[in-house]
Formats: C-alpha cells, sequence, structure tokens
C-alpha cells in the first residue's frame, strides 16, 4: 500500500515538473480521462449517447432581440399554429450562436418548442426546434426560410436528446480547427 502511494506521488511530482515530456503526459493524460471517463460518465447521466454537442452553423441564430426577430418570422410559425406567446414559453427561445455548447438530454418527452438534437442525411446531427409532435416529429431551424426536407419526417430512433443547458461561445475552441475547411459562406461568426 505504502509503495503505491509512494508511486502516485513520485508521479504527481513528475506532472507538476515545467518539461515538455511532463506536459505530453498530462495532455494525454487529460484526454484519456475526458474519453474514457468524463464523457461516459455524462452520457450514462443524461441518457444521451452525444451528452455534449456544439452548434457548428447558424441556423438557430438571431440576429436581433426576440421582438425584432417575430417580427420578420412570425408570419411561418403562426401558419402552423404557434403563436408570439407561445414561442416566448419555448425554451431558448432567442436562438442558439455557432460556437455555443450544448448539454443534451435524452430522458422524458419531447414538446413542440423544445430543440432537438437528431440524426439526419448530413454528417452531422442537427440541432433545430421541434415545430411538429402529431405523426412525426417536425423541425425547423429559426434562422433557416422553412424547413430542410430532412426535417419534415423523423423518427424518434432518430432523436439524440434535447437542449437543457447552453454554454455560450466556448465550443469555438473545437470549431477554430474546422472553420478553414468550410465553404466561405459558412466560416465565421453569425450575420
Amino acid at each position: 500500500m505504502n509503495n503505491s502511494i509512494s508511486t502516485l506521488r513520485k508521479f504527481w511530482k513528475y506532472l507538476k515538473r515545467d518539461t515538455w515530456d511532463s506536459w505530453l503526459v498530462s495532455i494525454i493524460l487529460a484526454f484519456i480521462l475526458i474519453k474514457f471517463v468524463f464523457f461516459p460518465v455524462l452520457s450514462l447521466i443524461s441518457g444521451a449517447p452525444l451528452p455534449l454537442v456544439v452548434v457548428e452553423s447558424c441556423s438557430m441564430y438571431h440576429s436581433a432581440d426576440f421582438e425584432h426577430w417575430w417580427d420578420q418570422n412570425s408570419q411561418w410559425y403562426e401558419q402552423r399554429g404557434i403563436g408570439k406567446e407561445q414561442f416566448e414559453d419555448f425554451s431558448f427561445n432567442e436562438g442558439l450562436n455557432k460556437g455555443d455548447i450544448i448539454f443534451v438530454w435524452a430522458r422524458g418527452e419531447y414538446k413542440v418548442g423544445d430543440i432537438i438534437i437528431f440524426n439526419s442525411d448530413f454528417r452531422h446531427p442537427l440541432i433545430h426546434r421541434l415545430i411538429q409532435t402529431d405523426k412525426n416529429f417536425g423541425t425547423k431551424g429559426d434562422n433557416n426560410f422553412d424547413q430542410l426536407p430532412q426535417e419534415v419526417k423523423i423518427n424518434s430512433e432518430d432523436i439524440l436528446g434535447k437542449s437543457v443547458l447552453r454554454v455560450p461561445g466556448l465550443g469555438w475552441l473545437k470549431l477554430i480547427f474546422f472553420e478553414g475547411l468550410r465553404e466561405d459562406g459558412q466560416r465565421g461568426f453569425c450575420k
């Protein structure tokens, strides 16, 4: 037992040294802990296979305050029976920004107004607002003109969960590495 404690102390002391090799070991250790401990535990708690996701596009972005956004978009929602008062009660009613980190919860029911994460024909899951729950699930990005074809009939098996918590902007730590690979119109901050 004393040998184990002594070895752990030596290892901890090694990690605290200011050398390139101790820095590299610290990075590898952090990666292992995050990938094989933190994310699996978070997934177990949330019930979601992807407990944390980064918003990678501007499809949920609101360029102005809610009143101005509603004036520009109300007709589409009102034609589908969603009024201003109802939308004001929706979670994240002022949208999401590119670079936000979303905590995903996959337990319980999904209702109109929830922002869900679902698998689609795209390379990555989509993060859009639920606007229909009757026969099939249907979503729409708040900043999109209309629904995408993949959003009209979503199977319940394709839903990974719903957004319950947002950490603004922190996802840019990931996005910055991939922005150069995007098409010109999709790079940078939302406008």
